[in-house]
């Protein structure tokens, strides 16, 4: 059993190294802290990370804590802060919980910049590549086609503290509400779209349990792919639908096959890029307005402190693919 202790050290170990790999002496030194390491998702976000700053002469490196645990995302942002980087960038597990320490990040003097996270409040600037209401309703929208607004639904996220991932589903489900009043949830919202594990076997009960169950939307990387593995497991593949948000990567068999219908999502790799491009202008002093033409991510509108782009890509049988050799 790994240990608190040695996963916290095996962070800070992350940043120093990550640091000195990618060129002490750059200019501008940006650190982002991803939701997690090692999966499909933050891979394709690591490198848009790394291809940016060499692109820029930017010193930019992620660190990928072990598990979704908040605590771990805390301790990075420390670690960073004490390291005295330019911008720090993170995609937080849990808002609430690192209020205190990007507060800690600003007092000192460090550009903040979150992502799918619009409620986060101790930050210079969120910036997303899809509206969450835009991107929810995509979702609701193809759930409604594929099962004909007939049966029971289940909604997945990351975890129930996600900001973006519930701010997708809120909107989801308040367009299915709407447009489809005799479909149902038939529980309440699952925090496992960061499992495949997790996702596959909460759907395997699902489906044991209600006999009704039409349709899973999933707001989370790993929640398609592994409620479409127990879909297919159950042969109800045509029967029970999977839409969500996935790597293309890792999800293209399953779309393939039928057991994820499809989803809508945005690039990583991409959102990894721009938090080079917009942490580098505005540690150079560049300012946002609404309705500028910002690196990367076009004509954006700004709300607050948040930025909003239109770049949803659709993911489906005939766009899987080409999204999967561009490494998302």
């Amino acid at each position: 059993m790994i240990s608190r202790k040695m996963l916290v050290g095996t962070i800070a170990a992350a940043v120093m190294t990550a640091g000195m790999a990618s060129g002490a002496m750059a200019e501008t030194t940006i650190g982002v802290v991803a939701k997690i390491g090692g999966i499909p998702w933050f891979n394709a976000m690591e490198a848009g990370i790394e291809q940016e700053g060499k692109a820029r002469g930017v010193d930019a490196f992620m660190v990928g804590p072990t598990s979704a645990d908040p605590a771990l995302q805390v301790r990075a942002i420390e670690d960073l802060i004490a390291r005295k980087v330019d911008v720090i960038g993170v995609v937080p597990n849990d808002a609430k919980v690192l209020e205190p320490v990007l507060q800690k990040a600003r007092d000192a003097g460090i550009i903040v910049l979150t992502h799918e996270s619009t409620a986060s409040v101790n930050k210079n600037y969120d910036f997303e590549l899809v509206s969450a209401k835009d991107l929810g309703e995509a979702h609701a929208k193809l759930l409604a086609k594929t099962t004909e607004c007939k049966g029971g639904y289940a909604v997945y996220v990351g975890g129930l503290t996600v900001p973006a991932h519930n701010a997708w589903a809120d909107a989801a489900v308040a367009w299915l509400d709407e447009n489809c009043p005799d479909m149902k949830q038939v529980a309440d919202r699952f925090g496992v779209a960061e499992s495949v594990d997790d996702s596959r076997n909460t759907t395997l009960d699902l489906i044991r349990a209600h006999d009704d169950l039409t349709g899973i939307l999933a707001f989370g990387s790993q929640g398609p792919v592994g409620a479409a593995r127990a879909v297919e497991e159950r042969g109800l593949i045509g029967k029970v639908a999977v839409v969500g948000l996935f790597s293309a990567g890792q999800g293209r068999k399953l779309v393939h096959s039928g057991a994820i219908t499809g989803g809508y999502v945005w690039s990583p790799l991409e959102a990894g890029r721009v938090f080079v491009a917009l942490g580098k202008m505005l540690a150079e002093g560049g300012t946002v307005s609404d309705g500028d033409e910002l690196p990367l991510l076009g004509k954006i509108r700004l709300e607050g402190s948040n930025i909003f782009a239109n770049m949803p890509l659709a993911l489906s049988k005939d766009t899987v693919d080409g999204l999967a050799e561009m490494g998302l």
